[in-house]
């Protein structure tokens, strides 16, 4: 999705890269399995750094939590074969400052064509400036590699290896899926089997990163998707192949599977290629499949974990970037339904594999400061793209002399990296971040000791939550809010109090929490406790007292807002985009809620039936049904009664998102064009045409007459 910019990049490193001596074999990595066939599994060993899952967490061999917060450097993707930067910058300088800065893992971007030439003993000596990097004269990129590979070791990095693209080319990421030319499925399948074998008895090398951003729209082709197939541009069966061959050979390596770009709505197939049928989001950023068509790793499924990208509008301006946006409606809107279910349903462990972007002091810093503020209350894993300056639409944490670090970036990246008592937390149960002697960081096993007697407990508290505020009331609801809680280690969850009663049965792992069963008309108090995984409890936050509405008081005021999902008034869907807004100035209840959209059913089955696509706040909040008028008006012999099971709307506040389709059970086509509530907007308007009603009282709009 980022562009290189190319104004950066060497002349002399554009050149082709020089073929080594004729007949000398890659670099032979201590205990590898040089040969291209793969070996057998090899067992991990006692001391070894090696990682899994449970639920959404990623633990060590003790059952300990990590936390794996990195960033990217490429260029090995590249036809430079190597990595950027080593025209001016010093790789041991580079590697040993990203240590010193809290940097835990990299993820490093490669194509499939190198690392079959790799494996088949062709690696070629790229060009680097050896002025600057005298360790790498004569060396071959794989050479490169590993004495890389070795400097992260003795700084206590952890490597993630991620293949960008199937050819080796500087844009080679735009091309939508993993096979291309001479490159086939299969060849990436055998050449991630070359590199669990070759580095299974290195665990600095922890993970693999199967594709990037597999991508592709509807009416493209070749397109990325994702379903219970064998079909070759099915993902996630490339991935669960892919994992299943890795794992077979190394069954210590996380493996990550990325999403894609767009997942069919309800009642749609992949065969449609009308773009509205879709969810769509950012290359890989698409996970909805996995509702439906979890990856299967089989014997060694705790070594899964699901990566999307995300990026803001200065890379691309998405709709969801429109209108009074913020981090609530990104994380309700996009981030939710697309990929964060899966950590708030502890289903599997997240990595941001890609975030980050230009500091514009304007929507791109707000948006990259939202991610950031979820990716530390959720502990999501991360790598920030990118340590490149030569990233063209998001640059990187270094500056141009590939010495000096962007230090406004790095500040905003800070609190999204792990730290214990003021240092950077290593993957390395023995190395501290930044190697022995480090000031700045510690191992492992100075954060959690190694399980025998006279281990340091934890038993310092989170830090109590701040800015507790009520942010929705009704007669018999408040809904609350706070700013995150701090931790040594981690904050678990939060516990809330009415007085001296804890209401939440059990832990809140967000900021926000809606009590219920109150009376009306009557104050309480409320206080927030944080909590760790030890047990620790934080002291109580300043005290909340709020007041629920009086029976029968005023709702507050509504409007609907629609938006127009299908340009066509012939095909067989009627499909609304509608927004409930609550105008007034107190909160208003959605379970007394209900709007009416008016159409005309235009002969063939007087049937239809109703969906609910996408709902911001949960289609299972979200009730359809279809109502057949006693006599036909001007526009209209039906509506579509839209109401909701609960639910409370805060002054100023909409629903957010819903997406609605309707169809003929004969399939049979509409004629929109004189629909009483049907208007031609795509993007969200004012709509009196559907109205609205509180109760039984008309509260917005018109029905038609």
């Amino acid at each position: 999705m980022r562009a290189l910019a190319a104004s950066v990049i060497a002349a002399g490193l554009l050149a082709t890269a020089a073929p080594a001596n004729a007949g000398r074999p890659g670099a032979t990595h201590s205990g590898s399995t040089p040969s291209g066939v793969p070996g057998a599994a090899a067992a991990a060993a006692p001391g070894d750094d090696w990682l899994h899952t449970e639920g959404n967490r990623i633990v060590d061999a003790n059952g300990d939590e990590v936390w794996l917060t990195g960033t990217n450097w490429f260029g090995f993707n590249a036809t430079e074969r190597v990595f950027h930067g080593l025209w001016s910058g010093n790789i041991t300088g580079i590697t040993r400052s990203m240590a010193d800065r809290g940097i835990n893992i990299v993820r490093v971007p490669v194509s499939t064509q190198l690392l079959l030439e790799w494996r088949d003993g062709r690696a070629t000596v790229p060009h680097v400036n050896t002025h600057a990097n005298p360790e790498l004269a004569g060396k071959t990129s794989l050479e490169i590699f590993d004495f890389w590979l070795a400097l992260c070791k003795q700084y206590g990095i952890k490597v993630m290896l991620d293949v960008h693209s199937a050819e080796a080319d500087n844009s080679g990421h735009v091309y939508p899926v993993w096979w291309k030319g001479a490159i086939t499925p299969e060849q990436s399948h055998t050449a991630w089997e070359w590199v669990a074998a070759r580095y299974r008895q290195d665990d600095t090398l922890v993970a693999v990163d199967v594709k990037n951003e597999p991508h592709g729209r509807a009416n493209e082709t070749p397109r990325a998707k994702w379903d219970g197939s064998a079909d070759q541009d099915n993902f996630k069966y490339a991935c669960e192949t892919a994992g299943r061959r890795i794992l077979a050979v190394n069954p210590h390596l996380l493996v990550l599977c990325e999403g894609i770009e767009v997942y069919p709505k309800a009642g749609v197939g992949w065969t449609s290629t009308t773009p509205a049928d879709y969810h769509s989001t950012w290359w890989g950023g698409n996970l909805r499949g996995v509702r439906d068509h979890p990856v299967d790793l089989g014997a060694h499924s705790d070594q899964l974990v699901y990566s999307p990208h995300d990026y803001g509008p200065l890379v691309h301006a998405q709709p969801w970037f429109t209108g009074d946006w913020n981090r609530t409606t990104l994380e309700r809107d996009v981030w939710d339904p697309n990929w964060l279910y899966l950590h708030k349903e502890n289903r599997s462990p997240l990595l941001i594999g890609e975030w980050g972007g230009f500091l514009d002091g304007g929507p791109n810093q707000k948006w990259m400061t939202a991610l950031r503020d979820l990716v530390v209350e959720h502990r999501i894993h991360q790598t920030f793209w990118c340590l490149n300056p030569n990233s063209g639409d998001t640059g990187g944490l270094l500056l141009g002399d590939w010495k000096s670090w962007d230090e406004q970036k790095y500040a905003l990246l800070k609190p999204a990296l792990w730290q214990h008592g003021g240092r950077f937390v290593s993957l390395d149960h023995e190395v501290p971040l930044g190697g022995a002697g480090s000031t700045t960081g510690v191992s492992l096993r100075e954060v959690y000791g190694d399980g025998g007697p006279g281990d340091p407990a934890d038993t310092t508290a989170p830090t109590a939550p701040a800015g507790l505020t009520g942010t929705g009331r009704t007669p018999t609801t408040v809904s609350l809010s706070w700013t995150a809680a701090t931790d040594n280690v981690r904050v678990t969850g939060y516990d809330v109090y009415r007085g001296t009663t804890r209401v939440n049965a059990a832990p809140v792992t967000g900021t926000a929490y809606t009590d219920t069963g109150l009376a009306p008309a009557t104050a309480y108090s409320y206080t927030v406790r944080a909590r760790d995984a030890a047990g620790n409890v934080s002291a109580p936050s300043a005290a909340l007292s709020v007041t629920t509405e009086a029976s029968g008081g005023p709702p507050g005021t509504v409007k609907v807002r629609y938006r127009n999902n299908d340009a066509s008034t012939t095909d067989n869907a009627i499909r609304p985009g509608l927004q409930v807004v609550n105008t007034g100035s107190s909160a208003l209840d959605l379970g007394t809620v209900s709007v009416r959209y008016y159409f005309t059913r235009d002969g063939g089955s007087p049937a239809v039936s109703a969906w609910c696509d996408h709902a911001a706040v949960g289609c299972a909040q979200v009730r359809l049904r279809v109502v057949p008028l006693a006599t036909p008006v001007t526009g209209a012999d039906a509506y579509l009664e839209v109401t909701f099971a609960s639910g409370s709307l805060a002054a100023g506040r909409d629903t957010g998102d819903i997406q609605l389709r309707m169809s003929k059970t004969d399939w049979s086509a509409f004629d929109e064009a004189d629909d009483h509530s049907r208007s031609a907007p795509t993007a969200y308007t004012d709509a009196p045409a559907i109205p609205a009603y509180t109760g039984t009282a008309l509260a917005w709009g018109a029905p038609p007459a």
